[in-house]
């Protein structure tokens, strides 16, 4: 668990690099990126749905990017879009192809479905945190 975790770390600070984003906040975006997929694995080995643990692990990332933006005074989307990352279902985009290849559409279909169901939880959840800031905001 802790290689996947340091690899989430490692990719996320090379993704970082390569989008720009300054060298003083690497480490907080790799952190970022760490912890949210810490979270996914914990719940996924509690026994959670994989759509589950994804919107907790989203969440998660949301709310530390939105703090680390607040407490260094950066924009958020230096610490989100960077930290979002891991959790993107590319696998299950893959393999929605790779059925739809192989012409089996109840595989492609059962892939289709919880690929969109994980990218709607983790907007949902960069949304919820989003929304709880912007009501704190302006009291």
């Amino acid at each position: 668990m802790m290689i996947q975790v340091m690899g989430a770390f490692i990719a996320v600070i090379s993704i970082a690099v390569t989008f720009g984003v300054p060298k003083k906040f690497l480490i907080h975006a790799g952190t970022v990126g760490a912890v949210g997929w810490l979270v996914h694995l914990i719940l996924s080995s509690m026994g959670l749905p994989i759509v589950t643990s994804m919107f907790f692990a989203a969440l998660t990332i949301a709310l530390l990017s939105h703090s680390y933006a607040r407490i260094l005074k950066t924009p958020v989307t230096l610490f989100l879009i960077t930290g979002i990352l891991p959790l993107v279902p590319g696998v299950g985009m893959y393999q929605i192809v790779y059925y739809l290849i192989t012409d089996d559409q109840k595989l492609s279909g059962y892939y289709f479905n919880q690929t969109m169901q994980i990218a709607g939880m983790i907007a949902l959840a960069i949304f919820i945190i989003d929304t709880v800031f912007r009501f704190f905001q302006k009291k």
